[in-house]
């Protein structure tokens, strides 16, 4: 049995085109993979943050792994993971979690597996550490399995950049989220410098580990802006780039301002082609972490950029 989910629209913004109105299956196998979840005391950003493939992804076998926690320090607007205060007492992290992330891995016979968080302003590392620690037991669980991190920008420390990046993760990746006029109303506790230096140092110190980078459309910006961002990124020496539409999660969201007519992701494609990306996976329903592993197989099979 299938039924039309509406994620999006629940604010004043526009109504809801058809092309986003994406058929969800009731199947058994996605209700398995959340019970197995649960047991295992796991969060995944697909639930966290309402992603709309999230049915999808859990009947071909795979989820975005968040750990940390399900309680970010950060109030991005369009974000609907629950938030808390850094300004509180440290909530502590739980010490058996990258063991149970590599079990749950090992256990859905993932060869790519992808692992994110949650902000963690409150800790002295950021959760570098603890991040780092997941890849490692997800490495010496699934020692075939190629691994894709997506960091948080550690509030700008580089040296938990390097931590993450000394795990030997195959794929960095950092959000640049939107444009950087909107950062202050998008992402007010964010720099987008800071991002883009995060980055870029990630590259630097281990040149040999991809990086990649997504962000949001539908928010306000202008056509020109996203291609200003792929340039930035670009400058960075990121190889990668996803481009999706903005959908509201909850009505305390951020509220749609624009649903982007489906020929402009092949415009800003054919841009990012053209300045020397790898691969530029753009679309209505792209997320940062969506069909990672065939994103990753393509941008390898590219090789080098040309420019």
């Amino acid at each position: 049995m299938e039924e039309l989910v509406q994620i999006g629209g629940r604010g004043k913004g526009p109504r809801l085109p058809g092309f986003l109105r994406k058929p969800q299956s009731n199947y058994l196998s996605v209700q398995s993979l959340k019970n197995q979840l649960r047991r295992m005391e796991l969060n995944t950003v697909c639930e966290s943050a309402r992603c709309p493939n999230m049915h999808e992804c859990f009947h071909r076998g795979a989820a975005t792994f968040m750990i940390m926690g399900n309680l970010c320090t950060r109030g991005c607007t369009f974000c609907s993971v629950p938030k808390a205060s850094p300004a509180k007492q440290e909530f502590s992290l739980d010490a058996g979690e990258p063991a149970n992330v590599a079990e749950m891995a090992r256990r859905m016979g993932l060869r790519y597996v992808v692992i994110t968080s949650v902000n963690r302003d409150d800790l002295a590392d950021g959760g570098s550490a603890h991040f780092a620690e997941t890849v490692r037991q997800v490495r010496r669980a699934l020692p075939g399995a190629r691994i894709e991190v997506l960091t948080p920008d550690f509030c700008g420390d580089l040296r938990a950049v390097e931590r993450v990046l000394d795990a030997a993760p195959d794929v960095f990746n950092h959000n640049m989220e939107t444009v950087g006029r909107l950062y202050g109303t998008v992402r007010p506790q964010a720099d987008y410098g800071q991002s883009l230096r995060v980055l870029a140092h990630a590259k630097a110190y281990r040149p040999e580990v991809l990086t990649k980078s997504g962000l949001m459309v539908g928010l306000g910006e202008t056509e020109q802006e996203v291609c200003q961002v792929m340039a930035d990124l670009r400058a960075a020496e990121v190889e990668v780039v996803t481009i999706g539409q903005y959908l509201q999660p909850t009505r305390r969201n951020r509220t749609v301002t624009e649903y982007v007519p489906e020929d402009r992701y092949g415009r800003w494609t054919l841009a990012g082609e053209a300045i020397g990306f790898r691969k530029v996976f753009a679309g209505p329903f792209v997320r940062s972490s969506y069909m990672a592993d065939l994103v990753n197989q393509e941008a390898e099979r590219c090789g080098e950029p040309t420019c």
